[in-house]
């Protein structure tokens, strides 16, 4: 019996678990959103919102139990330095990832993320900082509920686990996240443009009432054309 055990697993040692925890934990600091499985996104998601529980308090003890949280207090935003010589697709993919980032908390500067001539990162912000100064404030009127797990509809190659995306809340206003419509709306979009298409040829009711009340032609005058061209025949 498993009694007192509860939690995910994930097929994975007690170090090994945690390392992969903070990691993701990290990486959804660090980008606002992250594409994982979900038994990955249901497991990470307490432990992120702890963390931001505790960063709202914002005092000296709160900030110690987040590095103790997060193993250390590590460097991040590696991926906000720029070369001087980056081409037009890297420029463009660097853009694209901080408008990405922006839509959910400030990001540091990138000017505070240096290499040196051999590539390594010399120079970049902490990420507990980060925490403290640009996520939390972000909730301080929100008591719980700082992130959503949204599925994507699509399964990874190979094991074909279900991915969705973990992210933050308060970027509602952006473009819809989902693989698409279901079944049901697809169905419903036909049964209307099918209804679109024949609504020309479907009279109102009004004009059903005026043509039964418009007065019949008499048969009499038919009768008679009949007969006149009959004589002149």
């Amino acid at each position: 019996m498993r009694h007192r055990k509860a939690g995910y697993k994930l097929n994975r040692t007690a170090s090994h678990r945690q390392a992969m925890m903070r990691n993701l934990a990290a990486s959804l600091f660090e980008h606002g959103q992250v594409v994982t499985t979900l038994p990955k996104a249901k497991a990470v998601q307490p432990f992120v919102e702890k963390i931001v529980t505790k960063a709202k308090r914002g005092d000296m003890h709160a900030r110690r139990r987040v590095i103790q949280m997060l193993g250390r207090d590590r460097n991040a935003f590696d991926w906000r330095y720029l070369p001087a010589n980056a081409d037009e697709a890297e420029r463009e993919r660097h853009q694209d990832m901080s408008e990405t980032a922006e839509q959910f908390f400030d990001l540091p500067p990138a000017e505070q993320t240096e290499r040196n001539r051999y590539g390594e990162v010399r120079k970049s912000p902490k990420l507990v900082r980060h925490i403290f100064e640009n996520v939390a404030p972000r909730f301080a009127e929100r008591d719980g509920g700082y992130t959503r797990i949204i599925k994507l509809g699509r399964h990874r190659i190979g094991d074909a686990a279900e991915l969705v995306l973990i992210q933050f809340v308060g970027a509602e206003e952006g473009p819809e996240i989902g693989s698409g419509t279901n079944a049901r709306r697809r169905k419903a979009d036909r049964r209307a443009e099918y209804f679109d298409k024949i609504k020309g040829n479907v009279k109102s009711p009004a004009e059903l009432v005026a043509a039964s009340a418009a007065p019949a032609e008499p048969e009499a005058d038919a009768g008679d054309a009949e007969g006149e061209s009959s004589d002149e025949s």
